[in-house]
Protein backbone atom coordinates (compact mmCIF):
# COMPACT_ATOMS: atom_id res chain seq x y z
CA UNK A 1 0.00 0.00 0.00
CA UNK A 2 1.27 3.63 -0.98
CA UNK A 3 -0.84 4.89 1.83
CA UNK A 4 0.81 4.65 5.48
CA UNK A 5 -1.18 5.84 8.27
CA UNK A 6 -0.08 7.43 12.00
CA UNK A 7 -2.56 7.56 14.90
CA UNK A 8 -3.39 11.27 14.53
CA UNK A 9 -4.68 9.91 11.02
CA UNK A 10 -6.43 6.73 11.84
CA UNK A 11 -9.38 5.72 9.95
CA UNK A 12 -8.45 7.59 6.78
CA UNK A 13 -8.47 5.01 4.07
CA UNK A 14 -8.82 8.02 0.78
CA UNK A 15 -6.73 11.09 0.01
CA UNK A 16 -8.56 13.26 -1.93
CA UNK A 17 -6.88 16.50 -4.10
CA UNK A 18 -8.72 19.58 -4.85
CA UNK A 19 -7.46 22.58 -7.36
CA UNK A 20 -10.28 24.93 -6.85
CA UNK A 21 -8.61 27.27 -9.34
CA UNK A 22 -9.69 25.22 -12.72
CA UNK A 23 -12.80 23.05 -10.68
CA UNK A 24 -10.64 19.49 -11.14
CA UNK A 25 -10.17 17.17 -8.53
CA UNK A 26 -8.83 13.41 -7.78
CA UNK A 27 -9.38 10.97 -5.13
CA UNK A 28 -6.30 8.17 -4.38
CA UNK A 29 -8.52 5.38 -3.45
CA UNK A 30 -7.39 1.42 -3.20
CA UNK A 31 -3.64 2.26 -5.03
CA UNK A 32 -5.23 4.19 -7.87
CA UNK A 33 -5.87 7.94 -8.89
CA UNK A 34 -9.59 8.94 -10.28
CA UNK A 35 -11.63 11.44 -11.31
CA UNK A 36 -13.37 13.12 -8.85
CA UNK A 37 -16.32 15.20 -10.15
CA UNK A 38 -18.14 16.12 -6.46
CA UNK A 39 -16.39 16.13 -3.82
CA UNK A 40 -18.19 15.51 -0.62
CA UNK A 41 -17.82 14.93 3.14
CA UNK A 42 -16.22 12.02 3.76
CA UNK A 43 -14.50 11.35 7.32
CA UNK A 44 -12.26 8.62 5.91
CA UNK A 45 -10.87 10.96 3.40
CA UNK A 46 -7.50 13.40 3.82
CA UNK A 47 -8.06 16.56 1.41
CA UNK A 48 -5.53 18.61 0.04
CA UNK A 49 -5.58 21.33 -2.33
CA UNK A 50 -2.79 24.36 -2.86
CA UNK A 51 -2.73 28.17 -2.73
CA UNK A 52 -1.03 29.85 -5.82
CA UNK A 53 2.08 31.59 -5.74
CA UNK A 54 1.09 35.23 -6.66
CA UNK A 55 -1.63 34.70 -3.73
CA UNK A 56 1.16 34.45 -0.93
CA UNK A 57 3.80 36.56 0.42
CA UNK A 58 7.13 34.83 1.36
CA UNK A 59 10.34 36.10 3.03
CA UNK A 60 13.36 35.06 5.45
CA UNK A 61 13.76 35.43 8.58
CA UNK A 62 17.00 34.86 11.01
CA UNK A 63 16.22 34.28 14.90
CA UNK A 64 19.02 33.72 17.71
CA UNK A 65 19.25 29.89 18.56
CA UNK A 66 18.94 30.92 22.13
CA UNK A 67 15.27 31.72 21.71
CA UNK A 68 12.79 29.62 23.67
CA UNK A 69 11.35 27.02 21.65
CA UNK A 70 7.47 27.79 22.88
CA UNK A 71 8.31 31.79 21.94
CA UNK A 72 9.37 30.98 18.09
CA UNK A 73 5.86 31.48 16.63
CA UNK A 74 4.65 34.04 18.41
CA UNK A 75 8.12 36.05 17.11
CA UNK A 76 7.51 34.75 13.62
CA UNK A 77 4.41 36.54 13.53
CA UNK A 78 5.59 39.60 14.83
CA UNK A 79 8.62 39.62 12.25
CA UNK A 80 6.02 38.70 9.24
CA UNK A 81 4.40 41.78 10.19
CA UNK A 82 7.48 44.05 10.31
CA UNK A 83 9.07 42.13 7.92
CA UNK A 84 6.38 42.26 4.99
CA UNK A 85 4.33 45.40 5.83
CA UNK A 86 1.04 43.62 6.34
CA UNK A 87 -1.96 45.81 7.09
CA UNK A 88 -2.74 45.63 10.60
CA UNK A 89 -6.69 45.75 9.84
CA UNK A 90 -6.80 43.04 7.60
CA UNK A 91 -6.69 39.30 8.90
CA UNK A 92 -3.85 36.68 7.73
CA UNK A 93 -2.44 32.85 8.32
CA UNK A 94 1.23 32.46 8.65
CA UNK A 95 3.29 29.45 8.58
CA UNK A 96 6.53 28.86 8.33
CA UNK A 97 9.12 25.86 8.12
CA UNK A 98 12.93 25.97 9.25
CA UNK A 99 15.63 25.58 6.61
CA UNK A 100 18.91 23.40 7.83
CA UNK A 101 21.83 26.08 8.63
CA UNK A 102 25.11 25.49 10.27
CA UNK A 103 25.21 29.61 11.37
CA UNK A 104 25.15 31.05 14.40
CA UNK A 105 20.88 31.66 13.71
CA UNK A 106 17.93 29.92 12.46
CA UNK A 107 16.67 30.77 9.22
CA UNK A 108 13.13 30.22 8.62
CA UNK A 109 10.98 30.58 5.38
CA UNK A 110 7.38 32.52 6.45
CA UNK A 111 4.71 31.48 3.90
CA UNK A 112 1.81 34.49 4.71
CA UNK A 113 -1.75 34.15 3.08
CA UNK A 114 -4.89 36.96 3.48
CA UNK A 115 -8.34 35.43 4.97
CA UNK A 116 -10.07 37.02 2.99
CA UNK A 117 -7.79 35.28 -0.57
CA UNK A 118 -8.22 32.12 1.31
CA UNK A 119 -12.04 32.43 1.75
CA UNK A 120 -12.34 33.43 -1.68
CA UNK A 121 -10.87 30.61 -3.12
CA UNK A 122 -11.57 27.48 -0.50
CA UNK A 123 -14.98 28.80 0.92
CA UNK A 124 -17.19 26.70 -2.05
CA UNK A 125 -15.35 23.67 -1.56
CA UNK A 126 -15.22 23.72 1.89
CA UNK A 127 -18.78 24.00 1.97
CA UNK A 128 -19.52 20.10 0.07
CA UNK A 129 -16.23 18.52 1.74
CA UNK A 130 -16.87 20.33 5.75
CA UNK A 131 -12.81 20.74 6.26
CA UNK A 132 -9.56 20.91 4.42
CA UNK A 133 -6.64 19.33 6.10
CA UNK A 134 -3.83 20.43 4.48
CA UNK A 135 -3.03 23.39 2.02
CA UNK A 136 -0.05 23.42 0.58
CA UNK A 137 2.02 26.98 -0.71
CA UNK A 138 2.80 26.18 -4.76
CA UNK A 139 6.42 26.61 -4.25
CA UNK A 140 6.51 23.69 -1.79
CA UNK A 141 4.65 21.39 -3.90
CA UNK A 142 8.18 20.17 -5.18
CA UNK A 143 9.60 19.29 -1.58
CA UNK A 144 7.23 15.48 -2.10
CA UNK A 145 9.43 14.50 -5.56
CA UNK A 146 12.78 14.97 -3.08
CA UNK A 147 10.90 13.09 -0.24
CA UNK A 148 9.70 10.10 -2.30
CA UNK A 149 13.06 10.25 -3.45
CA UNK A 150 11.75 10.94 -7.17
CA UNK A 151 14.39 13.52 -7.65
CA UNK A 152 18.09 13.72 -6.22
CA UNK A 153 18.19 16.44 -3.26
CA UNK A 154 21.93 16.71 -4.34
CA UNK A 155 22.16 20.03 -6.27
CA UNK A 156 20.57 23.21 -7.28
CA UNK A 157 17.55 22.90 -9.36
CA UNK A 158 15.11 25.39 -11.18
CA UNK A 159 11.00 24.25 -11.66
CA UNK A 160 9.16 26.52 -14.30
CA UNK A 161 5.33 25.20 -14.33
CA UNK A 162 2.91 27.01 -16.35
CA UNK A 163 -1.00 27.15 -15.02
CA UNK A 164 -3.90 29.08 -16.90
CA UNK A 165 -3.75 31.79 -14.11
CA UNK A 166 -0.27 31.80 -12.77
CA UNK A 167 3.14 30.95 -14.01
CA UNK A 168 6.25 30.25 -11.53
CA UNK A 169 9.77 29.71 -11.22
CA UNK A 170 11.01 27.84 -8.00
CA UNK A 171 14.68 27.08 -6.66
CA UNK A 172 15.75 24.14 -5.00
CA UNK A 173 18.90 23.61 -3.44
CA UNK A 174 20.13 19.90 -2.13
CA UNK A 175 16.17 19.04 -1.58
CA UNK A 176 15.31 22.59 0.18
CA UNK A 177 13.13 24.99 -1.12
CA UNK A 178 14.88 28.93 -1.17
CA UNK A 179 13.27 31.19 -3.51
CA UNK A 180 10.05 31.00 -5.76
CA UNK A 181 8.88 34.30 -8.17
CA UNK A 182 5.27 34.66 -10.51
CA UNK A 183 5.85 35.73 -13.77
CA UNK A 184 3.64 37.59 -16.18
CA UNK A 185 3.30 34.63 -19.13
CA UNK A 186 0.31 32.29 -17.69
CA UNK A 187 -1.10 30.29 -19.92
CA UNK A 188 -3.77 32.95 -20.01
CA UNK A 189 -1.77 36.06 -20.72
CA UNK A 190 0.13 34.08 -23.27
CA UNK A 191 -3.12 33.53 -25.54
CA UNK A 192 -3.66 37.16 -24.54
CA UNK A 193 -0.05 38.59 -25.60
CA UNK A 194 -0.80 36.00 -28.80
CA UNK A 195 -3.59 37.59 -29.94
CA UNK A 196 -2.09 41.00 -29.71
CA UNK A 197 0.64 39.72 -31.46
CA UNK A 198 -1.71 38.81 -34.54
CA UNK A 199 -4.08 41.95 -34.15
CA UNK A 200 -7.13 39.73 -33.52
CA UNK A 201 -9.33 37.55 -31.35
CA UNK A 202 -8.23 33.67 -32.30
CA UNK A 203 -10.03 31.06 -31.71
CA UNK A 204 -9.26 29.77 -27.53
CA UNK A 205 -9.69 26.33 -27.93
CA UNK A 206 -7.50 26.15 -31.14
CA UNK A 207 -4.77 28.35 -29.73
CA UNK A 208 -4.66 25.84 -26.90
CA UNK A 209 -4.98 22.63 -28.78
CA UNK A 210 -1.98 23.63 -30.77
CA UNK A 211 -0.02 24.95 -27.98
CA UNK A 212 -0.34 21.09 -26.00
CA UNK A 213 -0.06 18.97 -29.17
CA UNK A 214 2.80 20.72 -31.58
CA UNK A 215 4.25 23.53 -28.74
CA UNK A 216 6.85 25.56 -29.98
CA UNK A 217 7.72 23.51 -33.07
CA UNK A 218 4.25 23.53 -34.68
CA UNK A 219 4.68 23.86 -39.09
CA UNK A 220 2.40 26.47 -38.59
CA UNK A 221 4.33 29.70 -39.83
CA UNK A 222 2.01 32.13 -38.14
CA UNK A 223 1.93 30.15 -34.57
CA UNK A 224 5.49 29.56 -35.21
CA UNK A 225 6.77 33.15 -35.49
CA UNK A 226 4.34 34.56 -32.17
CA UNK A 227 5.13 32.14 -30.44
CA UNK A 228 8.92 32.69 -31.21
CA UNK A 229 8.47 35.69 -29.98
CA UNK A 230 6.58 35.73 -26.81
CA UNK A 231 8.66 32.41 -25.28
CA UNK A 232 11.94 34.35 -25.82
CA UNK A 233 10.58 36.70 -23.25
CA UNK A 234 9.87 33.99 -21.14
CA UNK A 235 13.08 32.43 -20.95
CA UNK A 236 14.67 36.21 -20.76
CA UNK A 237 12.37 36.73 -17.44
CA UNK A 238 13.13 33.46 -16.39
CA UNK A 239 16.53 33.62 -16.64
CA UNK A 240 16.35 37.20 -14.44
CA UNK A 241 15.37 35.14 -11.68
CA UNK A 242 18.06 32.63 -12.23
CA UNK A 243 20.25 35.52 -11.86
CA UNK A 244 19.44 36.79 -9.30
CA UNK A 245 19.07 33.64 -7.03
CA UNK A 246 22.52 32.60 -8.08
CA UNK A 247 23.29 35.87 -6.28
CA UNK A 248 21.18 36.31 -3.35
CA UNK A 249 22.03 32.69 -2.30
CA UNK A 250 25.48 32.55 -3.52
CA UNK A 251 24.83 29.14 -6.13
CA UNK A 252 27.26 29.00 -8.61
CA UNK A 253 25.08 27.04 -10.91
CA UNK A 254 22.09 25.56 -11.53
CA UNK A 255 21.82 21.56 -12.12
CA UNK A 256 18.90 20.73 -13.90
CA UNK A 257 15.82 22.40 -15.00
CA UNK A 258 12.34 20.77 -15.13
CA UNK A 259 9.86 22.70 -16.89
CA UNK A 260 6.18 21.48 -16.84
CA UNK A 261 1.87 22.74 -17.54
CA UNK A 262 -1.08 21.69 -16.48
CA UNK A 263 -1.99 21.04 -19.78
CA UNK A 264 1.03 18.67 -20.48
CA UNK A 265 4.83 19.35 -21.29
CA UNK A 266 5.26 22.17 -23.72
CA UNK A 267 6.86 20.48 -26.54
CA UNK A 268 10.39 22.45 -27.94
CA UNK A 269 11.02 24.50 -24.40
CA UNK A 270 13.98 22.44 -24.43
CA UNK A 271 15.62 24.23 -27.16
CA UNK A 272 14.49 27.73 -26.00
CA UNK A 273 16.10 26.54 -22.41
CA UNK A 274 19.49 25.90 -23.95
CA UNK A 275 19.84 28.56 -26.15
CA UNK A 276 18.66 31.45 -23.02
CA UNK A 277 19.39 29.82 -20.31
CA UNK A 278 22.53 27.46 -21.49
CA UNK A 279 20.46 24.84 -19.20
CA UNK A 280 19.57 21.50 -20.46
CA UNK A 281 15.72 20.95 -19.40
CA UNK A 282 13.55 17.79 -18.36
CA UNK A 283 9.74 17.90 -18.57
CA UNK A 284 8.32 18.03 -15.18
CA UNK A 285 5.81 14.98 -16.28
CA UNK A 286 6.87 11.82 -13.56
CA UNK A 287 6.03 8.70 -13.71
CA UNK A 288 4.82 7.93 -10.33
CA UNK A 289 3.27 4.16 -10.49
CA UNK A 290 0.35 5.18 -10.04
CA UNK A 291 -2.71 4.20 -12.21
CA UNK A 292 -5.49 6.62 -13.31
CA UNK A 293 -8.09 7.34 -15.78
CA UNK A 294 -6.37 9.37 -18.08
CA UNK A 295 -3.73 9.87 -20.61
CA UNK A 296 -2.04 12.67 -18.91
CA UNK A 297 -3.26 14.00 -15.37
CA UNK A 298 -1.83 17.85 -13.66
CA UNK A 299 1.40 17.42 -12.17
CA UNK A 300 -0.06 19.58 -9.63
CA UNK A 301 -2.64 16.85 -8.50
CA UNK A 302 0.24 14.36 -8.46
CA UNK A 303 2.35 16.76 -5.88
CA UNK A 304 -0.48 16.80 -3.72
CA UNK A 305 -0.92 13.37 -3.45
CA UNK A 306 3.22 13.21 -3.04
CA UNK A 307 2.87 15.73 -0.20
CA UNK A 308 -0.25 14.34 1.53
CA UNK A 309 1.26 11.00 2.07
CA UNK A 310 5.09 13.05 3.28
CA UNK A 311 2.72 15.19 5.64
CA UNK A 312 0.73 12.22 7.28
CA UNK A 313 4.02 10.75 8.04
CA UNK A 314 5.85 13.90 9.20
CA UNK A 315 3.57 17.05 9.53
CA UNK A 316 6.36 19.61 10.00
CA UNK A 317 8.23 18.86 6.80
CA UNK A 318 5.52 21.06 5.06
CA UNK A 319 3.96 24.15 5.64
CA UNK A 320 0.28 24.42 6.10
CA UNK A 321 -2.34 27.26 5.80
CA UNK A 322 -5.08 25.93 6.33
CA UNK A 323 -8.28 28.16 7.99
CA UNK A 324 -10.36 24.67 8.11
CA UNK A 325 -8.97 21.57 10.15
CA UNK A 326 -11.77 18.88 10.47
CA UNK A 327 -13.09 18.55 13.85
CA UNK A 328 -11.47 17.49 16.50
CA UNK A 329 -12.83 13.52 17.87
CA UNK A 330 -15.80 13.18 19.80
CA UNK A 331 -13.89 12.71 23.19
CA UNK A 332 -11.82 16.11 22.76
CA UNK A 333 -14.72 18.28 21.65
CA UNK A 334 -16.57 20.66 24.25
CA UNK A 335 -19.52 19.33 22.65
CA UNK A 336 -18.62 15.57 23.54
CA UNK A 337 -16.95 16.14 26.51
CA UNK A 338 -20.37 17.83 27.44
CA UNK A 339 -22.66 14.60 26.46
CA UNK A 340 -20.15 12.74 28.15
CA UNK A 341 -20.78 14.16 31.50
CA UNK A 342 -24.20 14.65 31.26
CA UNK A 343 -24.48 10.96 30.72
CA UNK A 344 -22.36 10.14 33.59
CA UNK A 345 -24.40 12.97 35.64
CA UNK A 346 -27.68 10.98 34.48
CA UNK A 347 -26.18 7.55 35.62
CA UNK A 348 -24.97 8.41 38.95
CA UNK A 349 -28.63 10.20 39.77
CA UNK A 350 -30.05 6.54 38.88
CA UNK A 351 -27.41 4.79 41.32
CA UNK A 352 -27.96 3.24 45.01
CA UNK A 353 -27.30 5.97 47.85
CA UNK A 354 -23.88 5.13 48.17
CA UNK A 355 -23.13 6.01 44.77
CA UNK A 356 -23.91 9.57 46.46
CA UNK A 357 -21.63 9.59 49.09
CA UNK A 358 -18.58 7.68 46.71
CA UNK A 359 -19.05 11.31 44.77
CA UNK A 360 -19.07 13.07 47.42
CA UNK A 361 -15.88 12.04 48.72
CA UNK A 362 -15.00 12.59 45.16
CA UNK A 363 -15.48 16.02 45.04
CA UNK A 364 -14.07 16.71 48.22
CA UNK A 365 -10.99 15.38 47.01
CA UNK A 366 -11.05 17.03 44.21
CA UNK A 367 -11.68 20.58 45.51
CA UNK A 368 -9.23 20.26 48.10
CA UNK A 369 -6.82 19.09 45.17
CA UNK A 370 -7.66 22.29 43.29
CA UNK A 371 -7.00 24.43 46.73
CA UNK A 372 -3.38 23.26 47.04
CA UNK A 373 -3.05 23.85 43.98
CA UNK A 374 -4.92 27.68 43.93
CA UNK A 375 -2.54 28.33 46.91
CA UNK A 376 0.16 27.75 44.88
CA UNK A 377 -0.56 29.29 41.81
CA UNK A 378 -1.17 32.50 44.00
CA UNK A 379 1.94 32.10 45.69
CA UNK A 380 3.36 32.06 42.31
CA UNK A 381 1.40 34.99 40.63
CA UNK A 382 2.34 37.31 43.55
CA UNK A 383 6.00 36.53 43.35
CA UNK A 384 5.93 37.48 39.78
CA UNK A 385 3.84 40.62 40.46
CA UNK A 386 6.59 41.47 42.51
CA UNK A 387 9.42 40.90 39.77
CA UNK A 388 6.87 43.27 37.50
CA UNK A 389 6.86 45.51 40.45
CA UNK A 390 10.43 45.81 40.88
CA UNK A 391 11.68 45.96 36.90
CA UNK A 392 8.96 48.40 36.27
CA UNK A 393 10.79 50.82 39.12
CA UNK A 394 14.41 50.03 37.54
CA UNK A 395 12.44 50.87 33.61
CA UNK A 396 11.23 54.35 35.72
CA UNK A 397 14.20 54.52 36.48
CA UNK A 398 16.23 53.86 33.32
CA UNK A 399 13.50 55.97 31.39
CA UNK A 400 14.64 58.88 33.51
CA UNK A 401 18.35 59.00 32.96
CA UNK A 402 17.35 58.56 29.39
CA UNK A 403 15.78 61.72 29.23
CA UNK A 404 18.15 63.48 31.16
CA UNK A 405 21.00 61.92 28.73
CA UNK A 406 19.08 63.21 25.96
CA UNK A 407 18.44 66.72 27.42
CA UNK A 408 22.00 66.97 27.62
CA UNK A 409 23.10 65.34 23.92
CA UNK A 410 20.35 68.50 22.89
CA UNK A 411 21.96 70.92 24.35
CA UNK A 412 25.24 70.18 23.13
CA UNK A 413 23.83 69.24 20.00
CA UNK A 414 22.72 73.07 19.70
CA UNK A 415 26.05 73.96 20.92
CA UNK A 416 28.23 72.52 18.28
CA UNK A 417 25.87 74.06 15.30
CA UNK A 418 25.76 77.27 16.51
CA UNK A 419 29.89 76.82 16.96
CA UNK A 420 29.67 75.42 13.25
CA UNK A 421 27.50 77.94 12.02
CA UNK A 422 30.16 80.69 13.33
CA UNK A 423 33.09 78.82 12.07
CA UNK A 424 31.68 77.46 8.66
CA UNK A 425 28.85 80.12 7.94
CA UNK A 426 30.55 83.38 8.92
CA UNK A 427 31.69 85.83 6.25
CA UNK A 428 34.17 87.58 7.58
CA UNK A 429 32.88 91.59 6.75
CA UNK A 430 36.58 93.07 5.75
CA UNK A 431 36.82 90.42 3.04
CA UNK A 432 33.66 91.64 1.75
CA UNK A 433 34.37 95.09 2.30
CA UNK A 434 37.55 94.44 0.08
CA UNK A 435 35.68 92.68 -2.28
CA UNK A 436 33.00 95.48 -2.51
CA UNK A 437 36.19 98.42 -2.96
CA UNK A 438 37.14 96.14 -5.98
CA UNK A 439 33.68 96.24 -6.97
CA UNK A 440 33.75 100.38 -6.80
CA UNK A 441 36.78 100.75 -8.81
CA UNK A 442 35.83 98.89 -11.88
CA UNK A 443 32.44 101.29 -12.29
CA UNK A 444 35.08 104.43 -11.05
CA UNK A 445 33.04 105.34 -7.92
CA UNK A 446 34.36 105.68 -5.00
CA UNK A 447 33.81 106.29 -1.09
CA UNK A 448 34.74 109.43 0.83
CA UNK A 449 32.33 108.02 3.91
CA UNK A 450 31.58 104.48 5.46
CA UNK A 451 28.97 103.48 8.39
CA UNK A 452 29.44 99.65 9.61
CA UNK A 453 26.54 98.49 12.60
CA UNK A 454 25.41 95.22 12.84
CA UNK A 455 25.01 93.94 9.25
CA UNK A 456 24.25 97.03 7.69
CA UNK A 457 27.25 98.77 5.70
CA UNK A 458 26.36 102.06 4.84
CA UNK A 459 28.63 104.10 2.44
CA UNK A 460 28.59 107.57 0.58
CA UNK A 461 30.05 107.27 -2.99
CA UNK A 462 31.05 109.86 -5.47
CA UNK A 463 31.34 109.92 -9.38
CA UNK A 464 31.73 111.53 -12.37
CA UNK A 465 28.62 109.95 -13.72
CA UNK A 466 25.13 109.21 -12.42
CA UNK A 467 24.60 105.97 -14.37
CA UNK A 468 27.85 104.14 -12.78
CA UNK A 469 25.85 104.31 -9.40
CA UNK A 470 22.96 101.85 -11.26
CA UNK A 471 25.49 99.45 -13.00
CA UNK A 472 27.68 99.44 -9.95
CA UNK A 473 24.26 98.32 -7.88
CA UNK A 474 23.24 96.14 -11.13
CA UNK A 475 26.50 94.25 -10.52
CA UNK A 476 27.16 93.85 -7.18
CA UNK A 477 23.36 92.39 -6.72
CA UNK A 478 23.95 90.15 -9.43
CA UNK A 479 27.59 88.83 -8.47
CA UNK A 480 27.02 88.99 -4.42
CA UNK A 481 23.50 87.60 -4.49
CA UNK A 482 24.55 84.85 -1.82
CA UNK A 483 26.14 87.34 0.62
CA UNK A 484 23.67 90.13 0.48
CA UNK A 485 20.13 90.42 1.63
CA UNK A 486 19.35 93.37 -0.07
CA UNK A 487 21.09 96.69 -1.81
CA UNK A 488 19.91 100.06 -2.41
CA UNK A 489 21.15 103.40 -2.78
CA UNK A 490 18.33 106.06 -1.26
CA UNK A 491 19.15 109.16 -3.52
CA UNK A 492 21.40 110.46 -6.33
CA UNK A 493 22.24 114.37 -6.24
CA UNK A 494 25.02 116.23 -8.25
CA UNK A 495 27.31 118.42 -6.00
CA UNK A 496 26.97 121.60 -5.21
CA UNK A 497 30.29 122.17 -7.44
CA UNK A 498 28.17 120.57 -10.07
CA UNK A 499 31.41 118.13 -11.22
CA UNK A 500 30.40 114.94 -9.46
CA UNK A 501 27.65 113.12 -8.18
CA UNK A 502 26.59 111.63 -4.78
CA UNK A 503 24.78 108.66 -3.69
CA UNK A 504 24.22 107.10 -0.71
CA UNK A 505 24.57 103.58 -0.50
CA UNK A 506 22.82 100.81 1.79
CA UNK A 507 24.12 97.09 1.85
CA UNK A 508 22.40 94.40 4.40
CA UNK A 509 24.31 91.28 4.44
CA UNK A 510 23.36 88.41 5.10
Amino acid sequence: MFLKKKSSTSGITNIVTLNPYVDKHYIYKSNAFYTLNNPTFNISNFITSYVRNKDIITTVVYLSRSIPEEDIQDILDIKAYEELGLDQANSYTISSIEMMSDSEEREFHLFVAEHETLDATFLPLKTETKYIDLIIPAPLLYKSLYQKEIISKHGTHCFVYFTQDDTFVTMYHNGEYIYAKSIEFSLEQIYEKYCVSVGEKVDEKTFFAVLESEGLTTSNPDYQQHFKKIFSEVFITINDIIIYTKRAFNIDTIDQMFIGSEGGPIIGTEEYSQNFLGLQSLELNFNYHIPNDESYTDQIQYMMLLSSLVYMENESLFVNLTMYPRPPSFLNRTSGQFIISTVVAISLSLAYPLVYLIGSYVNDAKIYALTIENNTLTAESNKYKQILSEKKKIIDGLNENIKALSDKYNNKAKTLTAIYDKKVNYHLKSEILHTVAEDLGKFEVYVDELKNKDNTIQMSLVSSDDRKFTELIKYISETHFANIASIDIDKIEKDASGDFYRGLLKVELK
